[in-house]
């Protein structure tokens, strides 16, 4: 049995699909049923997105026993005939639910109903849980302690449930989410659809969450346990609950090969009714998901800036290395790598995951011209 309390479950980030970002407390059984035929249908599942995620706002209320329930007109099913559905469809059923007396949109949280609620969530073939950390005493100590009962319950229940802590990175969860019972742990804020950060604290943009945010992080991260720089705003185009200007497809591009480098989880966030062509070409890039996938479970890490653009490198399983190099930069510019700063020498085969193909053999360095918050992304092998 692994470190995360199952044996393989974590054992590369999850993938899937959650509701949050695209819907909001729109979210139904509707919505839900048709993401999940979506993600087979774009061939999105067969990349390795499995998880359907329902966030906030699918709650009815609690009946007589204290025990959950859905609301009845937007889950009209109930939960285990939902579950069963993504079940049938090589799914698996995700949910969300609040240390605290009530979740971030109000509704019923799980302060004091840990033990039932999870049992609840196990009975209705839950595979995931979403846990937020709304309405509850906001220092470490309780952090911890509220997460570590529900991390209990969920395994007293016998089923194997991914938990995902979602404290926003205030007190380092990092450093004690595995011990908690976590599986992956947010490092973050919330991020919204676009480059540069909003007005709103709430409103972290993609250069700062991915470039600052998670810089240092990488120690904590292996097998069963995953840094979470929040979900993926690819495809969103501005249309999200979020909020956000959306973005360009070449920032779209670097936001996804960043989460790659990083071991992120990938849980996408747009509506995969109408996501255009090209982000679904991002997110469905086979060489480029599996450096997150990577076996070994190294996080990437920053290992030069050169002015605004920087070169990230992944270690990989086989010997081979992931390496990103970034322009962050609000003009083009050329940047050269040398094999020094990736600690590495003598010959290596390139391949640029974007555009498919070998590039051959380089020694010493690597150079490559870049626009605008535009990234290329290599595989770098022995030889």
């Amino acid at each position: 049995m692994s470190d995360d309390g199952y044996t393989g479950l974590a054992a590369t980030p999850p993938m899937g699909w959650n509701s949050w970002n695209a819907f909001g407390k729109e979210v139904n059984e509707a919505v839900v049923r048709q993401m999940a035929d979506a993600l087979i249908e774009s061939g999105l599942r067969q990349a390795g997105y499995t998880y359907v995620v329902i966030d906030d706002h699918w709650h009815g209320g609690r009946d007589e026993h204290g025990a959950l329930y859905p609301h009845p007109q937007k889950f009209p099913s109930g939960m285990p005939a939902l579950a069963e559905h993504l079940h049938a469809r090589g799914l698996k059923f995700g949910i969300y639910s609040d240390a605290g007396e009530k979740t971030c949109g109000g509704e019923p949280g799980s302060l004091g109903y840990e033990e039932i609620d999870a049992r609840t969530f196990a009975d209705w073939g839950v595979d995931f849980l979403k846990y937020d950390f709304c309405h509850a005493p906001d220092d470490r100590a309780t952090a911890e302690r509220l997460y570590r009962k529900m991390g209990a319950a969920l395994r007293q229940t016998g089923r194997p449930i991914l938990f995902s802590i979602c404290e926003w990175g205030h007190h380092r969860p990092w450093l004690w989410g595995r011990a908690a019972g976590g599986h992956m742990w947010r490092t973050t804020g919330d991020i919204w659809d676009g480059w540069r950060d909003g007005p709103h604290v709430a409103q972290n943009g993609i250069d700062s969450i991915g470039f600052e945010q998670q810089r240092g992080l990488e120690a904590y991260a292996a097998p069963g346990g995953w840094n979470d720089p929040d979900m993926l705003v690819v495809g969103l185009r501005g249309r999200g609950a979020i909020g956000g200007p959306g973005c360009s497809d070449l920032e779209y591009r670097t936001h996804f090969s960043l989460w790659c480098l990083l071991a992120a989880p990938l849980i996408i966030g747009c509506d995969l009714r109408q996501v255009d062509p090209v982000s679904l070409e991002t997110l469905s890039n086979p060489e480029v998901i599996a450096l997150d996938q990577d076996p070994l479970g190294r996080q990437g890490y920053r290992v030069c800036r050169l002015g605004r653009c920087e070169v990230w490198v992944k270690p990989l399983a086989n010997g081979d290395l992931g390496v990103g190099v970034f322009n962050r930069d609000d003009a083009a510019r050329a940047v050269n790598v040398p094999w020094s700063d990736l600690e590495i020498e003598s010959r290596w085969q390139a391949r640029d995951l974007w555009q498919r193909a070998d590039l051959g053999a380089f020694e010493g360095s690597f150079s490559v011209e870049l626009e605008s918050h535009a990234c290329c992304i290599l595989r770098l092998s022995p030889g």
